[in-house]
Formats: structure tokens, C-alpha cells, sequence
């Protein structure tokens, strides 16, 4: 199970990517390995505001359904539209194809409330 080091994270399991006022936000691969086989994604709009700790879309696997939450507040200026038809993208490759939405942040100090891969590691282990 891999976490990156240049990434921040929730507990709930989300990770972000921050690029000046853009965060890249998706699944981690301890989460999606406890979800199993994902086969389908329902993505938030583009242009919605959403706040620190409000649900951005659900995961479907065969399993059970999680919700997605967002780790920081801002505007949705971009989803993986490829998820539709390709949910599997986040089994295979959680951390790259397989993000879910970029946010353009509100507030960037907000970032540093989430965990850093260390305490992420520490987390789930």
C-alpha cells in the first residue's frame, strides 16, 4: 500500500495535491483497497462551492457506498470525467488517473489542518 509524500490527507482517507490555488483531490490506496472493486463514481458539477468536510460525490463498489469528502473549501473548476465509464481507473491507479475533482481553494491555510503522509502512515497502520 502506497502513501506519497508530496500530498496532504484526511482521515476519512481523501488526498489532495496542492498547485498555487488548485488542489487535485481522490482516493487514497488504503481506501480504495478496503472498498474493493469500484464500479461507479457520482462526481459533483462543475462550479459548485463546497466547504472543508462537506461530501463532493459518493464511490460505489460492489461492496458497499462511500462518500467522498472534500479536505479543504473552494469551487469545483475540474472533474475526471473519464470515471463515468472507467470507475476501475481508482482501484488501478488511485493517485494518478484516478483522481476525482480539482477545487480551486478559498482558503489555502487550510491545508495545514490535514495530515501529512507520515501521520497518514501512522494513521493506518
Amino acid at each position: 500500500m502506497s502513501v506519497k509524500e508530496d500530498l496532504f490527507y484526511t482521515k476519512e482517507h481523501e488526498w489532495i495535491k496542492v498547485e498555487d490555488e488548485t488542489g487535485t483531490i481522490g482516493i487514497t490506496d488504503y481506501a480504495q483497497e478496503e472498498l474493493g472493486d469500484i464500479v461507479f463514481v457520482e462526481l459533483p458539477e462543475e462550479g459548485e462551492e463546497v466547504s472543508k468536510g462537506d461530501p463532493i460525490g459518493t464511490i460505489e463498489a460492489v461492496k458497499t457506498v462511500s462518500d467522498i469528502y472534500s479536505p479543504v473549501s473552494g469551487e469545483v473548476i475540474e472533474i475526471n470525467n473519464s470515471l463515468e465509464d472507467e470507475a476501475e481507473k481508482i482501484n488501478e491507479d488511485p493517485f494518478g488517473e484516478g483522481w476525482i475533482v480539482k477545487l480551486k481553494l478559498n482558503d489555502k491555510s487550510e491545508v495545514d489542518e490535514l495530515l501529512s503522509a507520515q501521520e497518514y502512515t501512522d494513521l493506518i497502520e
